[in-house]
Formats: structure tokens, sequence, C-alpha cells
């Protein structure tokens, strides 16, 4: 079925979804933190990025392959981790996990989804990334990096931008608890949406899977906090450490936003540096990772992944031309699960192609790493400073 008819953009999969995900469970997934200032600023920064489109070029052959990391991608995107993914729509991290090999992309799997790495791994065929909410315990985060690895996923992914939790008043205010509790209000939202209801009744009530794994060990703590929480450290430079000497694999550090940590993270041995602000969701006075990317790109010659904000194929054209590499979604691959089920994902990933075809046609351009040195950011960077078109052409420079 051509679904492009009923829903040509992210924004049209985001609608559906909203009703049929239940309200408890939608302020999850599409809240921010404090005011949501920092969720609207994404949206505001990205689109101060402008291109001059291009004339007479001729006809174009557009290539979106990429690679990072020595491995080759389809496209430059993937799946970010998201926490609780299973209660978002009924068992989505293997139908994400699914999705995403199908489509030549990486999929990441939270420390707090509702499955295990060794259950989504078989869909995956290697192509997985295992994102880490830091264990305090040595023993625990060991264990954790064994059975990651056993079970087949290539990179590691350390979260630092939630050394400790954030509020989200909005996700408060809808009467989400962790673990789930079904009061008659939430069974009354439920009630309206079927298709949820009953996926949820097949697959089981979610829980962090992982998590209850190693809940047990731990002792001494606050009892109102989520099993989450209580594994939880705020991490330090000897944590990452740690983990590169730990892990065998690729070694990401996501949640960056200043540049001058960008030298110290290569030092350490780290792979990737993600620009994230954790989609507004952690801190709500931090800028839009677009504002810090071109300073990013001149502090490293890593590669950067970039994410928050995203809802299309040129924002993902936006990322690349001011110094990404390469692009994750997270909130859009469960727009696109809850409009349209299974469906959804292989719709979203057509929509993004087809935007970033059609966009890199206006601009000449046949491969998203060429547009590299070619944006203007019509604004101020992070630092107050303007950012000009010539400014950002040395970005070309860069790999």
């Amino acid at each position: 079925m051509d679904y492009h008819a009923k829903y040509p953009a992210i924004g049209d999969l985001k609608r559906r979804a909203q009703r049929r995900i239940p309200k408890f469970v939608w302020e999850y997934l599409d809240s921010a933190t404090g005011l949501e200032a920092t969720l609207r600023r994404n949206r505001s920064a990205l689109d101060q990025v402008l291109f001059t489109p291009s004339i007479l070029h001729g006809e174009i052959e557009i290539d979106l392959a990429t690679s990072l990391c020595d491995r080759s991608y389809s496209l430059p995107v993937g799946i970010s981790p998201v926490g609780m993914s299973g209660l978002i729509w009924p068992d989505a991290e293997r139908k994400l996990a699914r999705a995403a090999t199908k489509a030549g992309m990486p999929y990441s799997i939270s420390t707090v989804a509702t499955r295990t790495p060794e259950d989504v791994a078989p869909r995956l065929e290697g192509n997985g990334w295992f994102q880490m909410y830091p264990p305090r315990d040595e023993s625990i985060r060991t264990d954790m990096l064994k059975r990651a690895g056993d079970a087949g996923f290539s990179t590691l992914i350390l979260t630092v931008d939630v050394p400790v939790p954030s509020r989200r008043e909005r996700q408060v205010r809808s009467g989400l608890t962790t673990p789930p509790k079904l009061t008659p209000r939430l069974l009354a939202q439920i009630a309206t949406c079927p298709a949820w209801a009953i996926g949820t009744a097949t697959h089981g009530m979610p829980r962090m899977r992982l998590i209850d794994d190693y809940a047990g060990k731990v002792t001494g703590l606050n009892s109102t906090q989520h099993a989450g929480y209580m594994l939880r450290t705020s991490p330090d430079w000897d944590y990452v450490r740690w983990l590169r000497d730990a892990w065998d694999g690729k070694f990401f550090v996501k949640g960056v936003l200043n540049p001058e940590d960008a030298p110290r993270l290569e030092q350490a041995g780290v792979d990737a540096i993600w620009l994230s602000n954790h989609a507004g969701r952690q801190f709500d006075a931090a800028p839009a990772p677009i504002e810090v990317l071109p300073a990013m790109r001149r502090a490293t010659t890593l590669p950067l992944i970039f994410d928050s904000g995203i809802e299309g194929g040129l924002d993902v054209l936006r990322a690349i031309a001011l110094g990404a590499d390469f692009v994750m979604l997270g909130r859009a691959w469960h727009y696109a699960l809850g409009a349209l089920d299974t469906d959804g994902p292989a719709h979203l990933v057509d929509i993004l192609k087809k935007d970033m075809v059609a966009n890199l046609g206006q601009l000449g351009v046949a491969r998203p790493a060429d547009l590299r040195g070619t944006a203007k950011l019509d604004a101020h960077d992070t630092f107050g400073r303007p950012v000009s078109f010539e400014e950002t052409r040395d970005l070309q420079l860069r790999p």
C-alpha cells in the first residue's frame, strides 16, 4: 500500500499516532522538561540553516549511501535509543530492529528498553548499537557489556547528559509512573486506543527487562526510584576510560554540546562524538545541537553523530552540511509505529529518502556529504558569535 497520499510527512504520522496511543504514553514520548524551551529551540535553530539553490546543473544521480566508523549504511540515518520503547508501541524494540536491518540502518537499544539485548539481537544481524546508562556497580556494568557483546552488538554508546533525573513536568501530570500503574484514569485512556491495548495485552505489560535482571542486587536506595535510576551513577572521565578499556568494539559518547570536551574525548579513545540535548528532555537551557555543530566540527576530526529536533530529510541534510557525519532520530520512529504499526518504519524510511533526494536535486548535489560547507547558519552560534556562510566553507576540509 502506498501511504504517501495520506501520510507524506513525519507530521502526518505524528498526528495519527497521537490518536492511537493513550494520552499518558503520548506525554511520555512527546514531552520535554521545564517550559520546553529547548524543544522549541531545536526546531527554530534548524530552520535557520539555509542553502542557496542551484540552477542549470543538469540531471544528477543521487547516492544516499554513507559510511560511519568502517561500516556502510544505505543512508546517513539511524534509530536512536529510546527508553521504554515498548510502552510507546507494543514490541517496538523488535519491530524497529527488524525494520532497521531491512533498511540497512543501525538500531540502538536503550539500557531501559522493554526488551533485552538478547531479545533484539537476532533481528539485527550484527547491526546493533547498545546504549548504556552507566551503572555504578562495576560487576553489573561488566556483565551488561558482556551480554551486549555476546549478543552481537558492535557499538557501545555511553549517554552522559543524564547525570541526574530530569523533572519532565508534563509527563508527571499525565499520571505515568514507572513501572506503570493502571489507575482508572489511565484505563479510560487505554480504552480509546484498541490497537495499543490489544498489542500490549498480547506482549505483556512493558517493563525494563534488562534492569530487572540486576535490580535485586541493589540495596539501600530510595524505594520511590525506579530500578533504572537505582542502578545509575553520574560518570566521570575515569568512567569513560574504564569503558574504553572494557569494550572491544566501537565506542560513542552521546550528549556532548561543548566543543572544548572534544580533545579529551579523543584522548580517551572515543570513536565518535554524538551531539544531542536529549531532545529537550533533560535541561531546558541547553543550546540546540545545530548551533554547536560548526564549532564541534572545527574542534575534532572524529566522526560526529547528530540528533535532537530532526523532522525530515531536509533537517538531515542541514546537519550534514554543518559538519555531522550521521544523523539519528528517536521520536519519529515511534510516530511511525503508532500510526501504521509494522508498516510505519519502512514508510518513514521512504519519506526520509524522498525528502533528501528532492532537496539534493534542488541543490545540484549528488551525495549528502558533498553539502559540507554549502550552508549558512543564519544566526549566532551558542557562544554568541555570528556564523557566516563563508565561515562554514572550511568545514568541507574536515572528514
